[in-house]
């Protein structure tokens, strides 16, 4: 084998490595805009969907809040019992947080390994 035959193995052996290193680089590129992309639409999506549930549980709260304060003569206490309703479901999701944990963190794990 001659010094020539080496130094054309070693040139083709260089190639194939920075060929492999620009492949392995677009493809991670392309692996993390997907994955940013992915979060973005995500986000958005829950940004839109979660605005307007808060604005109709407003306004069903606030209706409710009128209803119960004619039942009971008094719109203080329409409000209050309302009130009063939310307090109990945070405590709820309080007390319960490390069963929402687990899904949770599966389900974003799936996501973003995925």
């Amino acid at each position: 084998m001659s010094l020539f035959d080496i130094k054309e193995h070693i040139a083709e052996a260089e190639e194939s490595a920075r060929s492999y290193v620009d492949s392995s680089l677009q493809y991670y590129r392309l692996k993390s805009f997907k994955s940013m992309m992915q979060g973005i639409t995500v986000t958005a999506k829950v940004l839109l969907i979660g605005t307007m549930a808060v604005m109709a549980l407003l306004l069903l709260s606030i209706a409710a809040s009128f209803w119960i304060g004619d039942l009971l003569d008094s719109n203080a206490k329409g409000f209050l019992v309302v009130g009063g309703f939310y307090i109990l479901i945070g405590l709820f999701i309080y007390l319960f947080r490390r069963r929402l944990e687990s899904p949770l963190l599966r389900k974003f794990s799936e996501f973003y390994f995925d």
